[in-house]
């Protein structure tokens, strides 16, 4: 059991700037956009319902392509032996690199504008590990695992100049550079939360680096949070840098439960209970309560059962979060569509965290960036 988290940091309403319904711009790009596979066959949320042992690995959240071509018979293990030869993900840094060079953080922050976005949170390092900032943390494992250009320190400016929010998203729960087992449903990923003492302190020491180098309105941990020890001080601490600043409600800790997970009786005892929650719900279920968040968050999901909590929506313009060259039109949101969905989020007190996921050189698929210039129209006419 993790021990309470206390204090009077602790107790403090949402902040007026976060609380007010809005628009939020998501961003997911990184080395991902290469490959830019997934199969889009079936919605994320569909397969947890109808496959849920393999909807990890068979879904089309294009951003989990090194996990899903580890995954025996997954379609993305034959995508990349037929198209890539089986090299290793790693390959993928050189072309990522060289093509990132077109990066233009003004053209990204000013279509956020137009879209009507209040503000952004950008992805600094998803599961790969891969990070998009020059961190001076030393990988233990991995020397040299960052970009050497600052693409957060650039989106940063570009944004604020703009007057919105900027905040960041950190793959907290999953790094695949420290642990890594083939995710296929909630218990493979919850038993690859690394555990390590190495892992506790390069987290803790790269969220720390983040707060201090960018001042970051929203911390975005995802997944889950490797250890309870150092929690609260590092909320703490991020409060005092930033007093306004919000956390979402990622954090679950509780090193026990990922190493039990560990044993495959365990896992299947723990499967068969969230398989037989997502029968109940209909499909819908809320994360594990923390023990403390600014807001709730859900993810291709309408948030029906959030209540009085401040919370927040996340979801693609499409069906995956980083760039999915699968991911047919039809499954994208229509600009129509897309105003419904914030009129029906914010109308119930939420915010409507939209991603777009660019392609390796930086630019937006008109698919994407349509939809949220129509947004935001929407927006601006009813100021």
């Amino acid at each position: 059991m993790q021990a309470s988290i206390s204090g009077p940091a602790f107790n403090r309403p949402c902040p007026d700037w976060f609380a007010k319904p809005q628009l939020g711009v998501f961003i997911h790009w990184g080395m991902f956009a290469i490959p830019a596979y997934a199969p889009a066959e079936v919605s994320i949320t569909e397969l947890f319902r109808t496959d849920y042992e393999h909807a990890m690995a068979y879904g089309p959240y294009s951003e989990w392509y090194w996990n899903a071509m580890r995954v025996k018979g997954s379609p993305t293990e034959a995508h990349h032996a037929r198209e890539h030869g089986g090299r290793p993900y790693e390959d993928f840094r050189a072309e990522f690199d060289a093509a990132a060079k077109a990066f233009d953080a003004d053209a990204w922050a000013q279509m956020f504008a137009d879209a009507g976005a209040s503000y952004v949170v950008f992805v600094t390092k998803h599961h790969d590990g891969y990070c998009l900032w020059p961190t001076e943390v030393e990988h233990p494992h991995k020397p040299g695992w960052f970009s050497k250009r600052d693409y957060v320190g650039e989106l940063a400016d570009a944004v604020r100049k703009r007057g919105m929010k900027f905040g960041l998203y950190y793959s907290g729960g999953l790094d695949w550079t420290f642990h890594f087992t083939p995710i296929s449903n909630f218990g493979d990923m919850l038993a690859c939360v690394p555990t390590s003492d190495d892992y506790v302190r390069y987290a803790d020491a790269q969220v720390r680096e983040l707060i201090a180098r960018y001042k970051p309105s929203v911390v975005w941990n995802d997944i889950a949070w490797p250890s309870e020890t150092n929690q609260q001080a590092l909320f703490e601490d991020y409060y005092a840098a930033v007093p306004d600043g919000v956390v979402n409600d990622r954090w679950l800790a509780s090193k026990m439960m990922y190493e039990s997970l560990r044993e495959p009786a365990n896992r299947e005892a723990f499967n068969a209970m969230v398989k037989a929650r997502i029968a109940e719900s209909g499909g819908e279920i809320d994360n594990p309560e923390p023990l403390h968040s600014d807001f709730r968050t859900v993810e291709y999901a309408a948030g029906a059962h959030m209540g009085a909590k401040k919370w927040e929506a996340c979801r693609g313009v499409g069906w995956a979060f980083g760039y999915n060259r699968e991911d047919k039109p039809e499954n994208h949101l229509t600009g129509e569509a897309m105003i419904e969905l914030y009129r029906d989020t914010t109308t119930r007190g939420g915010n409507l965290l939209i991603n777009v996921g660019p392609r390796a050189d930086g630019s937006i698929p008109d698919l994407q960036s349509a939809p949220l210039l129509v947004l935001g129209r929407h927006i601006a006419g009813n100021r």
